[in-house]
């Protein structure tokens, strides 16, 4: 009920500070607003995934399921349902979609999803050409039922590994000489998030992109977010309610903008 009150007024704060195109004067966020967010995907066919989506939608299988997170707000029980983790753990199909037009536009190839929930935000990720995706699930069952999926969309450029972040991203990150394009959706709590986001941008460069779903799903989230807007490495950073994109270019000299969506 905390949360519920949280985000029915952050969202009202949202509501009042969102703007559209004709009220954008920085030549970045006008081209980010008309060429990514309201532009079109183009050369890739996305409808197999929403096809996969509606057979989980109505999967009436149960796994169990360990959180290594904060634990979810929506189950009191190890035991869940498919259908209901497909119902609360998914992103919305028009933000996976829009990641896929973030990483197309700005030719993300090396890609990294902290929280692979049920696959169906990482084949969106996967969907261009020449990309490479590593996901990382904490929860076994869950990623078995991941790992399926990308098997069946024949998705052979996702990476999945098992396991607590905190032990395995540390070694991966090692492992790599940069990221192009982050989602994070791992651990809605205020350090953990700061202490993956600072993990991470250690492997950017200036046209790398990090988005951070749920930036106000709670007061510890919204915290989270509002140290990362002031982050030394920082420059650019959009609101959209439900997600915060970041972008890590100088030129960009501290902008922050909330965007209609």
């Amino acid at each position: 009920m905390k949360n519920r009150f949280f985000q029915l007024k952050s969202f009202t704060t949202y509501w009042l500070d969102a703007v559209d195109e004709h009220s954008l004067h920085s030549p970045f966020f006008y081209d980010f607003y008309s060429k990514t967010l309201k532009a079109k995907i183009v050369n890739i066919e996305l409808s197999h995934i929403e096809e996969l989506r509606r057979k989980l939608l109505f999967d009436d299988r149960t796994i169990m399921v360990t959180d290594l997170g904060s634990g979810s707000a929506h189950f009191k029980s190890s035991t869940r349902k498919i259908s209901d983790l497909a119902r609360t753990s998914l992103s919305p199909r028009k933000y996976s979609l829009l990641y896929a037009k973030i990483i197309q536009r700005y030719n993300c190839r090396n890609l990294l999803e902290l929280g692979t929930s049920l696959g169906i935000n990482a084949l969106y990720l996967a969907s261009s050409k020449g990309s490479s995706v590593t996901t990382f699930e904490g929860s076994t069952a869950i990623a078995a039922e991941a790992q399926t999926l990308f098997d069946v969309a024949g998705a052979n450029n996702i990476t999945l590994i098992i396991g607590n972040i905190d032990q395995a991203l540390p070694s991966y990150l090692q492992s790599i000489e940069k990221i192009d394009f982050a989602f994070l959706d791992a651990h809605h709590r205020y350090e953990p998030t700061l202490k993956y986001f600072e993990a991470m941008i250690r492997k950017t460069h200036e046209h790398s992109v990090i988005v951070l779903d749920d930036i106000h799903y709670s007061a510890e989230m919204e915290k989270a977010w509002k140290a990362i807007l002031k982050h030394q490495c920082v420059y650019a950073t959009v609101d959209l309610y439900r997600c915060g994109i970041v972008f890590f270019d100088p030129s960009l000299n501290k902008q922050h903008v909330v965007l209609q969506f």
